[in-house]
């Protein structure tokens, strides 16, 4: 989202199943491959991923004085996030990405985009 930090995902909404590696301070989903192998996907900081919003909550929060006066600090985000990404076609956008389609392409423009905005 860019402008919203407050999300969590808790550890029961990863893709299934998923380990915590101490190494790499990383979520790791072990993919299942065909011959009963797995394959480490990384969850790493910072990489954008698709999520499912399962629920929200907002938190009234005290206005702040002016510069100088003693008021509490406020500690708690005014809004939050709880999403999942344990579903197909959820989690960072690098496990989902097809490779690069050649010229010959058929050209029907069902492309995704990013948005920037």
């Amino acid at each position: 989202m860019g402008f919203f930090d407050d999300i969590l995902i808790p550890v029961n909404a990863l893709q299934h199943p998923s380990r915590f590696d101490e190494t790499d301070q990383a979520w790791v989903w072990e993919y299942p491959k065909e011959d009963g192998e797995k394959h480490d996907l990384f969850m790493d900081s910072g990489e954008s991923i698709r999520f499912r919003v399962t629920s929200e909550s907002f938190e009234e929060s005290l206005p702040t004085g002016p510069p100088g006066t003693e008021c509490p600090v406020q500690t708690v985000a005014p809004y939050r996030l709880v999403g999942g990404i344990n579903e197909p076609g959820l989690g960072l956008l690098t496990w989902w990405e097809t490779p690069e389609q050649d010229d010959d392409d058929d050209g029907d423009g069902n492309e995704e985009q990013e948005n920037d905005e």
